[in-house]
């Protein structure tokens, strides 16, 4: 019986014949291209995606996970008002001098700037937040309570005498927030530019002034509103015994 050269090939084909070493070569070489191009533009939408994320947390947001990240718990200490800032320099000396470096981290005093007004000008200030308190963040043990409760000015912490209870993160950040704000806000804020800062005037509602220009001049008027940003008032004339009320600036009234 006669074999054909069809009936002779074998059934499978070796993996190491001539023509599939050729083809193997040229799509790896073809995925590696594809991958190549692919891999730039995936790693530059994620580099986009992260940029993106970074620039959409706040600050608030940002100094809120740090506070997170943080060793230790915010206490509060008593201190005499007017003598924090010492306090606070007593303290970090007392620190280092007791090594307790790895126990007590940070003291704080809360400040902020405030424009206050006198004799219609406008003046930046920076004043303690809360007289009288500072901040210490702290791991809580018999000897780091002993060296702050015994730093000098210090006359006790809030809350229980030797277990005091640590800030909530909420009242951190309502305290400690306010300090970051940059220096240029509120340079901004002298200028009249950030109403956001906090304005003091020497005036208050319900106060007696005596009108010191235009036409109620030397008349008694009483403060029903005040409107630190526009420096104006809004005082209560008597006139004809009926009280008419009158808007002036902060120039045209003086104190009784």
């Amino acid at each position: 019986m006669e074999h054909t050269a069809q009936d002779e090939a074998p059934d499978d084909i070796p993996n190491d014949l001539p023509g599939a070493e050729a083809e193997t070569p040229a799509a790896v070489e073809e995925g590696a291209a594809a991958g190549e191009d692919s891999t730039p533009a995936e790693d530059s939408a994620v580099v986009e995606d992260d940029a993106e994320d970074a620039e959409d947390v706040s600050p608030e947001e940002e100094f809120r996970r740090e506070l997170r990240l943080q060793p230790g718990h915010w206490y509060v200490v008593h201190s005499y008002a007017g003598y924090e800032k010492r306090v606070k320099a007593n303290l970090e000396n007392r620190i280092q001098s007791l090594n307790m470096e790895d126990y007590i981290f940070q003291v704080e005093v809360p400040m902020e700037d405030v424009v206050e007004i006198k004799n219609s000008q406008r003046k930046l200030v920076t004043r303690v937040r809360i007289p009288g308190y500072v901040l210490v963040r702290m791991d809580l043990t018999d000897e780091s309570w002993g060296a702050v409760r015994h730093t000098p000015g210090v006359t006790g912490f809030v809350g229980h005498t030797h277990q005091p209870v640590p800030l909530t993160e909420d009242e951190v950040f309502s305290m400690l927030a306010p300090t970051l704000a940059p220096k240029e806000t509120a340079k901004a804020a002298a200028g009249g530019s950030a109403p956001s800062t906090p304005i003091e005037v020497e005036f208050s509602v319900g106060e007696s002034v005596t009108v010191t220009d235009g036409p109620f001049e030397t008349l008694p008027a009483t403060i029903s509103e005040i409107s630190p940003e526009q420096q104006k008032l809004k005082v209560l004339v008597s006139i004809f015994g009926r009280e008419t009320p009158v808007e002036l600036s902060f120039s045209q009234v003086a104190k009784i």
